[in-house]
Protein backbone atom coordinates (compact mmCIF):
# COMPACT_ATOMS: atom_id res chain seq x y z
CA UNK A 1 0.00 0.00 0.00
CA UNK A 2 2.84 2.39 1.17
CA UNK A 3 4.45 1.49 -2.20
CA UNK A 4 1.33 2.69 -4.23
CA UNK A 5 1.59 5.76 -2.26
CA UNK A 6 5.08 6.48 -3.05
CA UNK A 7 4.60 5.38 -6.94
CA UNK A 8 2.02 7.33 -7.32
CA UNK A 9 2.02 10.54 -5.45
CA UNK A 10 2.72 13.25 -7.58
CA UNK A 11 -0.36 11.85 -9.52
CA UNK A 12 -2.24 12.03 -6.57
CA UNK A 13 -1.04 15.51 -5.19
CA UNK A 14 -2.09 16.44 -9.03
CA UNK A 15 -5.55 14.78 -8.96
CA UNK A 16 -6.93 15.20 -5.18
CA UNK A 17 -5.43 17.92 -2.87
CA UNK A 18 -7.45 17.94 0.29
CA UNK A 19 -9.04 14.43 -0.11
CA UNK A 20 -8.38 11.16 1.65
CA UNK A 21 -8.03 8.21 -0.21
CA UNK A 22 -8.66 4.55 0.33
CA UNK A 23 -6.03 2.21 -0.92
CA UNK A 24 -6.00 -1.69 -1.08
CA UNK A 25 -3.31 -3.67 -2.36
CA UNK A 26 -1.81 -1.99 -5.34
CA UNK A 27 -5.26 -0.30 -5.83
CA UNK A 28 -6.90 3.07 -5.43
CA UNK A 29 -10.36 2.40 -4.56
CA UNK A 30 -11.85 5.38 -3.16
CA UNK A 31 -11.68 9.34 -2.84
CA UNK A 32 -13.73 11.36 -0.07
CA UNK A 33 -13.43 14.51 1.44
CA UNK A 34 -13.84 12.37 4.94
CA UNK A 35 -11.72 9.58 5.79
CA UNK A 36 -14.15 7.74 7.63
CA UNK A 37 -16.17 8.16 4.37
CA UNK A 38 -13.35 6.41 2.17
CA UNK A 39 -12.77 4.05 4.64
CA UNK A 40 -16.47 2.77 4.45
CA UNK A 41 -16.91 2.65 1.12
CA UNK A 42 -13.05 0.90 0.59
CA UNK A 43 -14.78 -1.86 2.82
CA UNK A 44 -17.97 -1.95 1.40
CA UNK A 45 -16.20 -2.67 -2.18
CA UNK A 46 -13.47 -5.27 -0.20
CA UNK A 47 -14.44 -6.22 3.49
CA UNK A 48 -12.13 -8.75 3.93
CA UNK A 49 -8.97 -6.44 3.10
CA UNK A 50 -6.93 -4.17 4.58
CA UNK A 51 -7.20 -0.87 3.78
CA UNK A 52 -4.93 2.02 4.40
CA UNK A 53 -6.50 5.56 4.52
CA UNK A 54 -3.98 8.58 3.46
CA UNK A 55 -4.48 12.31 3.41
CA UNK A 56 -3.27 14.03 0.57
CA UNK A 57 -2.45 17.47 1.28
CA UNK A 58 -3.36 20.53 -0.57
CA UNK A 59 -0.09 22.80 -2.21
CA UNK A 60 -0.80 25.16 0.50
CA UNK A 61 -0.55 22.61 3.34
CA UNK A 62 2.84 20.95 1.53
CA UNK A 63 4.58 24.29 1.45
CA UNK A 64 3.55 24.99 5.01
CA UNK A 65 5.33 21.71 5.84
CA UNK A 66 8.27 22.10 4.63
Amino acid sequence: MENYLLKHSQELSEKYPGKYVAIVGDKLVAINNSALNAFKIAKKKFPDKEVCISYIPTEEETVTLL
